[in-house]
């Protein structure tokens, strides 16, 4: 059996925490799942947590999911981070900070699963 990836939900909107939060309650790598509602958040408690997966919204406030992303990948490269938003006007950016994967919130959740299985396996989820 594979271990399983505590992960970090980093949005500012509490309602999308909770259906990221349900969306991985089905799958089956995901352990323990820990939320943030600021980029600044996010990176404390990666410092504590160690995530090995992190879901960053790309727009927050106090310091935005990417900005946090470069920082975070900086600090710990080895933690995985896929960038999410409604606008696909981020993903360029999202992926020079060091994202490892871009999913449009508006994608069906099917779709995000398969980009978290990518990005886990060291695939290029970027291609998917």
């Amino acid at each position: 059996m594979r271990e399983k990836i505590d992960v970090l939900v980093a949005d500012d909107q509490r309602r999308a925490r909770q259906s990221l939060r349900a969306l991985l309650s089905t799958w089956p790598p995901a352990g323990a799942v820990l939320e943030a509602d600021t980029g600044r958040e996010a990176l404390r408690i990666v410092e504590e947590s160690q995530p090995g997966l992190v879901l960053m919204d790309a727009r927050m406030p106090e310091m935005d999911g990417l900005q946090a992303t470069l920082q975070l990948k900086i600090k710990w490269p080895q933690i995985k981070v896929v960038v999410l938003s409604m606008y696909g006007e981020y993903e360029a950016e999202a992926l020079a900070v060091g994202a490892d994967a871009f999913v449009g919130k508006g994608e069906p959740p099917n779709r995000l699963l398969h980009v978290l299985s990518a990005v886990i396996s060291g695939e290029d989820a970027r291609e998917s």
